[in-house]
């Protein structure tokens, strides 16, 4: 499900500074937090330094489940955004992930410019407002969820309180 995180980002997107501004936000302790976390994990995390509209990488990303291996754009969209800065609002950058991520470049095209999954993205904004999603990543299950990047031990201790089997 796809969340409306900053809709009102403009396509060429804002730098940190002006997203928090007048905010009680201290990037770098968060950027170092984020990091911290990523790190831990053996993931790869950049320092940002704006933020994109996501609207159109969201469309694009929605079809790209429909397409044999299409899976493979999420991680390239997250490489793009949240280690390479790149401005994942921008059709010819969209265009060029998707290409890199081996999806049909008509088809790319076609959902860039035509919004063909326009209504899908709007289905699942609908959804998570009516789930409460106030951030990513919103893990939900059983009506309870839990926010923003956690730990491993959160996760745990969120689907043990739900009563989940483990896997040996």
């Amino acid at each position: 499900m796809h969340f409306p995180l900053h809709p009102e980002t403009p396509g060429e997107g804002q730098t940190l500074e002006e997203l928090f501004a007048g905010r009680d936000y201290d990037i770098d302790a968060a950027y170092r937090r984020m990091k911290g976390l990523m790190d831990a994990e053996g993931l790869d995390y950049g320092k940002r330094t704006h933020t994109y509209n996501s609207r159109l990488a969201q469309e694009l990303g929605k079809w790209a489940e429909t397409q044999p291996g299409g899976e493979a754009v999420h991680m390239a969209l997250f490489r793009a955004y949240f280690v390479d800065n790149r401005n994942i609002g921008d059709p010819e950058v969209l265009m060029e992930i998707a290409r890199e991520a081996g999806l049909p470049e008509d088809g790319a095209r076609e959902v860039i410019e035509e919004r063909t999954f326009e209504a899908a993205i709007d289905v699942d904004w609908a959804k998570s407002r009516q789930y409460g999603v106030t951030g990513v990543p919103t893990y939900v299950a059983e009506r309870q969820g839990v926010v923003g990047a956690q730990p491993y031990e959160a996760l745990e201790q969120f689907m043990d309180g739900l009563g989940a089997q483990r896997k040996e």
